[in-house]
């Protein structure tokens, strides 16, 4: 009786515990949400996607240029990054499971997936914008595909090693070789987890500020042009948020909550898709 005792008194508190420390993450998580919702909402509208961000001391402008470079660098980056990581991942569960390449492979992988992402941008910095003489479009992508893979091949790797042996035993069976197993069973089983993991990158990348500096820089013009400097969202909410002017803190709560809108919607989607699977 006193066992039972002793043991329901440490459930009672470690529920409490766990559901004290949940109380505090979601206070601050809502604090933080009404924050940007209270300052940014006032400034979210149809300006801030038809005018480019103003220069210093002028009035008014909107944050076109930095929307439309943010997308063409989160689109080069998942467009480099997930057909990697898709391939990587699917060789690591598929092909080279108990290698030992396949062994490096996860470890570099797990070394990528907790490397932060400043790391990363000084790097692409080195190999790509000091040999071409410029900050570019290009190297501002390439420096989120790097942050993409290792979130992919986690994903890839673990939603195709769920998909039961029995289902690439009955392929096998029919005549089918391996290479059909794998795209026509396994990976067709596997992809809304694998579109989850890259959602989950689009995520994460979406609001990365430190490579960008390195790579991409800013640009306070609009431009097409991946060659040169992009102007960015996580940049420019970063140089407004530091400045003296109004206006420019104002822009800067607006793409804040921009960004935050965009993420929360990629993560709701993300459980859906899950759900889907489950």
């Amino acid at each position: 009786m006193d066992r039972y005792r002793r043991r329901k008194a440490v459930n009672v508190f470690n529920l409490g515990v766990s559901a004290f420390t949940t109380a505090i993450a979601l206070f601050f998580l809502f604090w933080l949400l009404w924050t940007l919702f209270r300052q940014g909402l006032a400034h979210l509208d149809l300006r801030l996607f038809t005018q480019d961000m103003p220069g210093p001391g002028s009035e008014g402008g909107g944050l076109r240029n930095a929307i439309v470079g943010s997308l063409l660098l989160t689109a080069l980056g998942i467009l480099i990054g997930a057909p990697i990581g898709v391939l990587t991942g699917t060789y690591l569960a598929e092909f080279g499971r108990h290698a030992r390449l396949s062994q490096a492979v996860r470890f570099i992988n797990d070394i990528l997936l907790s490397a932060p992402s400043i790391v990363i941008g000084v790097f692409v910095y080195e190999i790509m914008v000091v040999p071409m003489g410029n900050f570019s479009g290009w190297s501002g992508g390439v420096a989120l595909a790097i942050i993409v893979v290792p979130v992919v091949v986690r994903t890839t790797e673990d939603m195709m090693r769920l998909v039961p042996d029995t289902l690439r035993e009955a392929a096998a069976a029919l005549g089918a070789p391996r290479w059909r197993v794998v795209t026509d069973v396994v990976l067709r089983a596997s992809l809304n987890g694998i579109m989850t993991g890259i959602l989950l990158a689009l995520a994460r990348i979406a609001g990365e500020t430190a490579p960008l500096l390195f790579t991409a820089l800013n640009n306070q013009f609009f431009t097409l042009d991946m060659d040169q400097p992009m102007g960015n969202l996580p940049v420019t909410i970063f140089n407004f948020a530091m400045g003296p002017y109004d206006n420019w803190h104002d822009l800067a709560w607006a793409g804040s909550l921009l960004i935050t809108l965009t993420v929360l919607i990629l993560n709701i989607t993300t459980r859906i898709f899950l759900r889907t699977k489950r």
